[in-house]
């Protein structure tokens, strides 16, 4: 079955996974991070966009961000990727591809899943197993988005911005949402639409896409009921979270 062609709009968020080729590492020290980062940054200014949150794992990593043009979106990926490689064939005396050769990615409906698609790219540490606390984790947006730590790389969505009238207001109000754990239907919902890259929110946001692009776009799961299908995600999940 041919796969199904991404979607990015103008000014829409969009969460992108890529992972690490045969989900091998791509990071292999902290300044590899920095790096990452760094490239990210410039690419994004370059190409026209805004980072809200991320969480760089040792062989994947998850984007938030906002693209102010759509076809800017694979333009940042590829530029980062050549840059990222080179920079690690370079320090590790390697040769060859580094990461997937295709991203996967999902529209998100801000009003809907923005700070729920953000809780579970900061969680991600967690559901590894790599820390106890989100803030332990150094490679994440939660430190800045909840605690206050400068961070240049990223620019808060007005969703995130809605949440207290200063910024105190706002990261208190942020860790709040952290004190209960995450909706499993919740994560469900964002894992198949990645893996079948489609967006995510409400019948309205979806029947917006379908106007502007000419078909529906839902992420369905195959085969199985939705029962069924949570029970067999929930397995998956405890095995270190390496796909998603």
């Amino acid at each position: 079955m041919p796969r199904r062609p991404r979607i990015h709009l103008n000014n829409v968020p969009l969460h992108i996974v890529q992972r690490g080729h045969n989900r091998e590492p791509c990071f292999f020290g902290e300044e590899d991070y920095q790096t990452y980062l760094h490239w990210l940054g410039e690419a994004l200014k370059r190409e026209g966009g805004v980072l809200h949150a991320y969480a760089l794992m040792t062989n994947h990593v998850h984007l938030l961000l906002t693209p102010a043009k759509a076809e800017a979106v694979p333009r940042i990926i590829i530029a980062l990727d050549r840059r990222y490689v080179q920079y690690v064939n370079t320090s590790y005396r390697r040769t060859g591809t580094l990461w997937d050769s295709r991203y996967k990615s999902s529209l998100i409906q801000a009003e809907t899943y923005l700070l729920t698609c953000q809780r579970y790219i900061e969680l991600n540490p967690l559901r590894a197993g790599l820390v106890d606390e989100p803030a332990h984790y150094r490679w994440t947006s939660y430190r800045h988005n909840a605690l206050g730590q400068p961070n240049a790389h990223l620019t808060p969505h007005a969703v995130y911005l809605a949440l207290g009238r200063s910024e105190k207001e706002r990261q208190t109000a942020y860790r709040g949402l952290f004190r209960a754990q995450l909706d499993q239907e919740a994560i469900d919902d964002i894992r198949l639409a990645l893996n079948q890259n489609q967006p995510l929110g409400n019948n309205r946001f979806y029947a917006k896409i379908e106007a502007m692009v000419g078909e529906r776009r839902e992420a369905r799961p195959r085969g199985r009921p939705r029962q069924a299908k949570v029970s067999a995600d929930g397995a998956a999940a405890g095995q270190g979270e390496l796909a998603v």
